[in-house]
Order: C-alpha cells, then structure tokens, then sequence
C-alpha cells in the first residue's frame, strides 16, 4: 500500500486514504541555501490533511489495475489497510512508512512529518543539490599620483579641443559671409523666372494631392444597408480544466466511442481524451478548473450513474 500511495504522489496533487486522511504536494521552485552554501533542486512539499477521508477513487482504481482486482476487492483492501494503521497508531503511538514519512498519534491528533530526503518531482528526479562555490573578483585601485596625470591629460586635450573648434568656426563664418554676397547678386539676375516655375510646380503638386484624397474617400466609403441581415450567435461550451472525471479507460478505441455514445445517451457530455501510457484510451465525463467542482461533480456521478469514475488530475 505504502509503495501504491508513493508511486501516486509523482503524479497527482492530492492522494486520499479514503476513512484516513489525504496527503496534499505543493510545488517548490529550486533555491540557494545561503547556510550551508548549496543550490537545493526543485521539489514537491508533502502535508497531511486528517480531513480528507471521502473516496475519490484515485487510489482503489491504481490498485485495482495493479493487481488485475475488481474495484470493490481495492476498497475491501484499502479499509483493511486504514484498520491495521489506526489499531498500530493507538498502540505504539507512531507508524513509520519509510518512502513517505512518519504518522505520531498525540492525544486525538495524528501528527504528520515528511521524509526530507524524498522528491516528489517528476521534473528533479534524479537532480541532487548542488555545492555553491563562491567566486572572488580583484579589484584593482588607481594610485592617486596615476590619477592626478591623467587628470591634467584630459585637461589639457580638452583645451586643445577648444582651441580648434574656435579657429575652424571663424573660418567657416567667413566661408558663408562670401557665398552669400555672391547669392545676393545671382538672385537678383534668376528671381522672377524661379518665381514663374515654383509657382506652376506647386499648382501641380496640390492638384496631385487632391486627385488621390478623392479616390480614397471612394475606398473608403461605407454602404449601409436598409435591412441589414440579424447576427447569429453560437455558444460553444469548451472543456477546460486539469481536473477530469474519468468514465473509463478501454483497450480498443471502438470501445470508448462505444461509451462515449452510451453517455451521450444518458444525457452528458463526454468526450476522448487519447491513450495513457499504458496504451488505454480514456473517456471522461467532463473536465474542471478546480478540484473542488470536480470532486462534487465526482460524488454525484458515483451516486447516480458510476460507482466506478475517479479523478484524474493532468494537463491537456
């Protein structure tokens, strides 16, 4: 039972030991331990929640695949299982499963402690902190008799700069003084015959300007229509949600478009969801976004149409 529950909390958020408790994982992002300088990998943290003891089927439906059992054989076994953890927690007062954590009983409180040297996460297996070596950067320093050298360096280009750029602005004034007394006198000569073509080229230039400003507001012209056609509105309802309530799973395909034609009848809305790796194709009733309208979606299926359905929690 310890290794069915173990091999269950890599691949789901929550796991019930129906009639004991549930355990709840949470993701935890890689981090540095500052104390004992190493890089700690991602992980999953493990709390148990002793609330949690309504059967969401997750754990009789893996056992009963496991072992080739009916559904009812698993949940004859799991109750067996809470029997034999309960009578031994009131007995010695603690319970050790050494894949998972240790169960302490203190008055009528159980009392949960995770092994720390278990990860969860499927995406870290294998990973192992990590020593964080520091890194030692020299710094070199500028003596202040260096510093005072380049100082008057910089001083001195700076001065130079200005004397330049003054010599070569005077000989630029001078430059443009010149060409201009000479512009004056050709103006004089060519202004009414420049005046005569700028004009013509501006008539021009506007009527251009005017033709294309009219062939695009004809573009652009809105035709309204007297009995306009009314709009059509479709809703289409779309299954979202990492939270899926299985209906089955089936070796042949033909078999789940069997059920999902069964269900249909009954008046859901099922649907494939493709093969597990273990090559079963599975039908679901529905898909959520939250574990609670799920597993209330789940309790009412189980009452009125399959005692067999159970929650899968994956991402599509």
């Amino acid at each position: 039972m310890e290794h069915y529950i173990k091999e269950l909390l890599y691949r789901y958020e929550c796991v019930v030991i129906p009639g004991f408790g549930g355990f709840l994982t949470q993701r935890k992002s890689a981090y540095l331990d500052i104390q004992n300088q190493q890089f700690i990998a991602p992980s999953k943290s493990i709390s148990f929640n002793r609330q949690l003891i309504e059967n969401d089927g997750i754990l009789a439906n893996y056992i009963a695949k496991a072992e080739n059992i009916s559904y009812q054989q698993a949940v004859d076994k799991i109750n067996l299982f809470v029997e034999q953890l309960s009578s031994s927690l009131a007995k010695h007062k603690e319970i050790k499963l050494s894949e998972i954590g240790t169960f302490y009983q203190k008055d009528d409180k159980i009392l949960f402690f995770v092994n720390g040297s278990q990860n969860f996460l499927l995406d870290s297996f294998g990973l192992q902190s990590t020593k964080a070596n520091s890194v030692k950067v020299k710094v070199s320093k500028t003596l202040p008799q260096q510093e005072e050298t380049a100082t008057a360096s910089i001083k001195e280009i700076s001065l130079q700069e200005a004397i330049v750029k003054r010599n070569t602005s005077s000989y630029a004034f001078a430059k443009y003084a010149a060409v201009g007394v000479i512009a004056l006198g050709v103006a004089g000569l060519f202004g009414a015959n420049w005046y005569s073509q700028n004009v013509t080229e501006h008539n021009l230039v506007e009527q251009q300007k005017a033709t294309k400003k009219v062939e695009q507001q004809i573009q652009e012209a809105t035709f309204v229509i007297n009995n306009p056609l009314p709009e059509i509105v479709f809703k289409v309802k779309t299954e979202i949600g990492n939270y899926h309530i299985v209906a089955g799973a089936f070796r042949e395909k033909e078999n789940a478009a069997k059920k999902v034609t069964q269900l249909k009848a009954e008046g859901f809305s099922p649907r494939e969801i493709g093969a597990n790796k273990y090559g079963l194709h599975q039908v679901v009733y529905g898909s959520f976004e939250t574990r609670e309208e799920a597993l209330a979606k789940l309790r009412e299926i189980k009452k009125s149409n399959n005692p067999g359905a159970w929650l899968l929690v994956k991402e599509l």
